[in-house]
């Protein structure tokens, strides 16, 4: 066997990442008129986000709450440090077999969860099952380890870990919060709708409420004393708790933060972004993410949208750099093709053609549909040229949808953007009804093109796959496949590109603009930092001062 250190990361562009208020995951002492001093002891957060996501069992989730929740309530086998290198946490060391499908974790000893269950080898086996259980209907853990295949416990802190196949990400995911370690007591005696409802972890916060659509309240853990050495403290957190609410309201949530109401927000709307920077009572944070950019998925399985010549069409009509100038505020950076820039292995020689109304044109008489409705849309057959857009129907709806439909229109494209409530889009995006969906895909590795676009990423009644355009392409699959089983570096650049540049071809969606997380926080709250997986506030040592 040979040390895992052998196998570097896929994640190397992480170091690059900007720390809110620390470098090198490490938290820094500070007053609002910067004069250096201890950590405050007491206090309760106040944060408010945007979205609820329903439940809270970080394995039967995707959503981005879990980004911050995942390092309140649970910690990880292993945390990502400065060059995105997996390193130690409740794993304190790690060995891997030659082939790659054998790994040997050693585990901490003396953490607990909550609820007095121990954290043994035991432990991580409920874990890594309950993420492939289909009653989970994992949307993202699961699939994540899905080469998992069992376990051997060796003694009670040793446990070796089979794969089915090579799956050199596997560590890497490993650090994310929708695979954090919850109570194998819970799992086994909750249903899933009781751990949607209240997940027990080890981590520094312990779940005390949860009323949907409202907050969410967590109190620190007075006996937790095992983070990752990155965070260069050990104890319990230095907040008593923290106090989510979900403020649907992009003006409210901003507006309360400016108030002193909450402390932080997340998903700061881009048109505050100014007015954060030159508030002399807040910080502003832009923090670039590793993954997928917004796109606009295509629905390849069904007309309008198996026709490649439509989708063509329809991307040629989308005038990126226009949506850009007028959500971003200058914030955003547009996408140039399926990876977002600072993910390793992005290739900036593939382009993803532009805005050119012409060639939409071009496309769509070649495609046939050349006749014209009394309202200017485009027929074939009797039939008008559509798609039906689902999007979650929010407080504030973003414009970029209209902006899309607009520029549709101008080619004789009809997109009928229907708002819906959240739960009725979940279920159109898994039943594969829609014609067009929109998002983001924030991961840890390149090998989210592999949750994106493999075959076997499909929906289908055994797993949420993310595969939303439906796109199945065999060159596809069999490139993603080999640089999952590959750590020669030169292979994975050349098997990456050319997954990049097949997809410019088949167009499975229009990327719209790099993924960045917007934050903004008051200079009340001290010693945050970034971390290292997510881009993502870590609030495990942060105090307000007085």
């Amino acid at each position: 066997m040979f040390p895992s250190r052998t196998i570097r990361s896929l994640i190397a562009a992480l170091a690059g990442l900007s720390l809110l208020t620390a470098c090198g995951g490490a938290t820094t002492t500070g007053t609002v008129d910067g004069s250096s001093k201890q950590p405050v002891r007491g206090g309760t957060l106040n944060l408010s986000m945007s979205l609820d996501p329903l439940c809270l069992d970080p394995h039967a989730i995707s959503s981005d709450v879990e980004q911050i929740f995942g390092h309140i309530l649970t910690d990880n086998l292993v945390y990502l440090d400065e060059k995105g290198d997996p390193s130690p946490w409740l794993a304190t060391s790690w060995e891997i077999s030659p082939d790659a499908k054998t790994y040997t974790f050693h585990l901490r000893k003396g953490v607990t969860f909550s609820d007095g269950a121990v954290f043994d080898a035991q432990a991580v086996v409920t874990n890594f099952e309950h993420m492939l259980d289909p009653a989970t209907r994992s949307p993202l853990a699961g699939p994540y380890i899905a080469p998992y295949k069992d376990s051997k416990i060796i003694d009670d802190y040793t446990l070796e870990v089979h794969l089915s196949r090579p799956y050199v990400p596997f560590l890497t995911v490993l650090a994310q919060g929708w695979l954090g370690m919850e109570s194998p007591k819970a799992i086994k005696e909750d249903t899933p709708a009781q751990l949607c409802e209240h997940p027990v972890g080890s981590g520094p916060f312990v779940l005390t409420g949860y009323t949907k659509n409202q907050s969410v309240t967590f109190a620190r853990r007075a006996d937790y004393n095992w983070p990752p050495d990155l965070f260069k403290q050990t104890g319990p957190a230095h907040l008593d708790g923290i106090k989510v609410d979900w403020v649907g309201q992009d003006a409210v949530r901003f507006n309360a933060l400016v108030s002193g109401q909450y402390q932080a927000t997340g998903y700061l709307p881009a048109q505050n972004a100014q007015a954060v920077k030159s508030n002399p009572n807040l910080d502003y944070h832009n923090n670039n993410r590793i993954g997928w950019p917004f796109t606009l998925d295509f629905n390849v399985s069904r007309a309008p949208f198996d026709d490649i010549d439509v989708r063509r069409a329809f991307a040629a009509s989308v005038n990126v750099p226009a949506i850009i100038q007028t959500i971003g505020f200058g914030q955003r950076q547009p996408a140039t093709g399926f990876l977002d820039r600072v993910t390793q292995y992005y290739d900036p020689s593939v382009k993803f053609p532009g805005y050119d109304p012409a060639k939409a044109n071009q496309l769509l008489d070649q495609a046939g549909w050349t006749g014209r409705d009394a309202d200017g849309y485009r027929t074939k057959d009797g039939k008008v040229l559509e798609a039906q857009l689902p999007v979650t129907q929010t407080a504030t709806v973003s414009p970029i949808y209209n902006l899309i439909q607009a520029q549709a229109k101008a080619v004789g494209f009809k997109v009928n953007v229907n708002l819906l409530p959240l739960t009725q889009v979940t279920t159109l995006r898994y039943d594969g009804d829609y014609d067009l969906l929109s998002g983001v895909w924030h991961t840890n590795t390149p090998d989210v093109l592999y949750i994106k676009y493999a075959t076997e990423s499909i929906p289908n009644e055994k797993r949420l796959g993310q595969n939303l355009s439906h796109l199945s392409d065999p060159q596809i699959d069999t490139w993603l496949e080999q640089a999952r089983q590959t750590t020669d570096g030169a292979k994975l650049k050349d098997l990456y590109g050319k997954v990049q540049q097949r997809l410019v071809d088949l167009v499975p969606g229009v990327p719209i603009y790099d993924n960045s997380v917007l934050w903004a926080t008051s200079k009340k709250l001290q010693g945050v930092i970034t971390d290292t997986s997510h881009a993502t506030p870590v609030f495990t040592y942060a105090w307000l001062t007085k």
